[in-house]
């Protein structure tokens, strides 16, 4: 059933990572609100099922298949939703890898790179390719941390995942001040253990051998006696960000863990 409460009645938002999990929840969540979605990913069967679920509900969807990491399909997605869609408003920038996870001396050169280059450069194309259309009319970005990095510091091997959240963290504080101007908001959330699919591309490896001893309390999520929190959870956060109940909210980052992250930091 769609939403009575159509907040985003008007808008278009992006969504990138919008074939599973956290993205998924997120764009069926602001279609049922009113929102025009652009489901972007790599994988176009995952975004067509977004797409006709979203369709399904009474919604307005299109698929854009690209890959965050580079240029000229990012700028040519933005032309694709111009075109289509004729404006931007929102833009959810989630999509990210776990990649591999070991010590620092066996992580290799291009096991690195492939992580910056998708969750750190990626967030950065993904936003660069928007400014001129969210300029028109202002609008709100929203982008996909964790707490590693944010709070978190003893998983150990997720050294580069953990460095391009880190990083997330100071490019929408630097972002946010840039675009204020133009009524842009940057804020970026940092979710715990949510029940996505995200650990299939995690490649772990000797992680034992450099491992510190760290012993946590039973339930290691507070708030719920270590269950997970939902894809469903975080997007509501997203679409809080999104609209004009936080119209006073920018470079902010949010953490929506249950408290983990206050227990294992």
């Amino acid at each position: 059933m769609m939403s009575q409460d159509k907040e985003f009645t008007g808008k278009v938002a992006l969504i990138t990572g919008a074939g599973s999990g956290i993205g998924k929840a997120a764009a069926l969540l602001l279609a049922r609100q009113g929102a025009r979605v652009a489901a972007l990913g790599r994988t176009d069967e995952e975004l067509q099922e977004t797409v006709q679920q979203i369709k399904q509900e009474g919604g307005e969807a299109m698929a854009v298949l690209a890959d965050i990491s580079k240029p000229d399909e990012m700028e040519k997605a933005y032309a694709n939703v111009q075109r289509q869609f004729g404006g931007l408003h929102i833009v959810f920038a989630n999509a990210g890898i776990n990649g591999v996870w070991a010590p620092i001396e066996e992580l290799e050169p291009d096991e690195w790179d492939k992580t910056m280059n998708i969750n750190l450069r990626g967030t950065f194309l993904t936003l660069k390719y928007a400014i001129p259309l969210l300029k028109e009319n202002g609008g709100s970005v929203i982008i996909t941390a964790s707490v590693n990095g944010t709070r978190i510091f003893s998983n150990t091997g997720a050294t580069a995942y953990s460095t391009t959240k880190a990083g997330q963290v100071a490019f929408t504080k630097m972002a946010a001040l840039e675009l204020a101007k133009h009524r842009i908001r940057v804020n970026v959330i940092c979710p715990g253990a949510i029940e996505t699919n995200i650990d299939e591309n995690t490649q772990k490896r000797d992680l034992e051998s450099a491992k510190e001893p760290v012993e946590f309390p039973e339930g290691v999520i507070p708030l719920t006696d270590g269950k997970p929190g939902t894809s469903e959870q975080v997007a509501e956060l997203v679409a809080f960000l999104a609209s004009d109940r936080a119209s006073h909210i920018t470079g902010t980052p949010i953490w929506i863990d249950g408290a983990e992250s206050l227990l294992m930091g």
